[in-house]
């Protein structure tokens, strides 16, 4: 039964998707600051380890230190990617017209029997991509496809200097409790519905259709790059 929702909702998503993205475009929403009011959001998958560990060695020792809780260094990320279960757990990417990922979160399903209705979220932005509200939107994505998904809980557990992540569970609803220099932040969530769930397939279309178009835009440019023999420049990232 499960996956024939799925399947519902995945066939009518990709009705409404290209009709959305249109708007979206042709709208071109921000949030009254000059930021993006939508922003795709791409599930990841094993096959993008690439991707999310070359996000994470890109942070730098501070930013390191805030997503982790410690210094990591390059090693225990290497291992920390290569040990991401895309079966289990949820994780979320966004990218730049270069298909840089520049900002990414995980979603972690409790393993043990009495927090299996429990998720914790954690993520992470590229310095030059902060302030752009990129935070919120994983967050919102994750946080969304935990209630279609059924946890009752989304928590995140963060250092109390990180203030933007703790900022961010805040403006979503969440009861922050400080824990001298760590805090816990606590988000119920609401019962799954069919707007959500519709929701949810929608805005994974559009992110697929996202970052398929972003990839032919590099082909394109990489092609005409090795037709003409000059090194043309790619148009430049916002």
């Amino acid at each position: 039964m499960h996956a024939l929702k799925n399947g519902i909702y995945g066939f009518l998503a990709k009705l409404l998707a290209p009709w959305q993205h249109l708007l979206l475009t042709l709208g071109h929403k921000t949030d009254g600051l000059g930021h993006d009011s939508f922003v795709p959001v791409r599930e990841l998958h094993a096959h993008d380890r690439s991707d999310i560990l070359g996000h994470l060695l890109a942070l730098e020792s501070a930013d390191r230190y805030l997503r982790f809780g410690y210094c990591a260094q390059d090693a225990q990320i290497e291992g920390y990617v290569q040990h991401l279960d895309f079966d289990r757990d949820r994780v979320y990417g966004i990218y730049n017209r270069k298909l840089q990922l520049i900002a990414m979160a995980h979603l972690a399903y409790g393993q043990e029997q009495e927090s299996k209705r429990c998720a914790e979220f954690g993520g992470s932005v590229l310095a030059h991509w902060r302030g752009r509200g990129l935070g919120a939107q994983l967050f919102a994505r994750a946080q969304l496809h935990a209630r279609n998904d059924g946890i009752d809980l989304l928590f995140i557990h963060a250092l109390s200097e990180n203030t933007a992540m703790l900022h961010i569970a805040q403006r979503a609803g969440a009861r922050v409790e400080r824990l001298g220099s760590e805090s816990d932040a606590y988000l119920a969530l609401p019962t799954a519905t069919v707007q959500s769930h519709l929701s949810e397939a929608v805005d994974a279309q559009i992110a697929d259709t996202d970052y398929q178009l972003k990839a032919q835009a590099q082909h394109f440019w990489a092609l005409l790059g090795r037709v003409s023999g000059s090194h043309r420049v790619q148009p430049a990232d916002k």
